[in-house]
């Protein structure tokens, strides 16, 4: 396992905006010194929201404002799944198949969107509307069938006809403000 926390082929960062510094700025300054690194999260999300995933080159630049070894903050991003490492469709779908949800059709709601989508899981739709993405936990098993949409709106219960519909919906409404 290499010790780099991406590959050396990464495309360059886009430069993060004087906004998106200030912000950091005012997360960072919620702390005393000494606890700054508590602003990674906020921080992590912050330059997401810039370009919609957290590029290496920014992991590194957010390490250096709150002293932490970059590595360190790579593993914040990784750890959980609401930080895209690359680039994802406008509607990012989390389907979650921990055990409980396994139990009660996790696996099945997300073959289904599969097939749908003619993706498979971690990969984006070729016109770019939907990434697919598995879950560890949602904290809804007794709603499961559970998935998250954009790290958003928890959607429970979701059997074949309703994962159908969303999808569709969601479709629909690109489709339209695009127009």
């Amino acid at each position: 396992m290499s010790s780099a926390p991406h590959s050396a082929t990464a495309a360059p960062a886009p430069a993060l905006s004087q906004q998106t510094l200030d912000r950091f700025q005012r997360e960072i300054a919620k702390f005393p010194y000494e606890g700054r690194a508590s602003a990674v999260m906020a921080c992590l999300s912050i330059a997401q929201q810039q370009i919609g995933y957290v590029h290496p080159e920014h992991e590194k630049i957010i390490g250096e404002l709150l002293g932490m070894p970059t590595i360190a903050v790579h593993e914040v991003t990784t750890f959980y799944n609401m930080y895209n490492q690359q680039p994802v469709g406008r509607f990012k779908l989390n389907v979650c198949t921990n055990l409980p949800c396994q139990l009660r059709d996790g696996y099945t709601a997300l073959h289904h969107l599969e097939k749908k989508l003619g993706i498979t899981m971690g990969e984006t739709t070729a016109d770019g509307l939907f990434t697919l993405q598995q879950s560890e936990c949602l904290g809804a098993c007794a709603d499961s069938p559970v998935m998250l949409v954009n790290d958003r709106t928890m959607c429970s219960f979701m059997s074949n006809e309703k994962l159908d519909q969303l999808v569709d919906g969601l479709r629909t409404a690109a489709t339209s403000e695009g127009k």
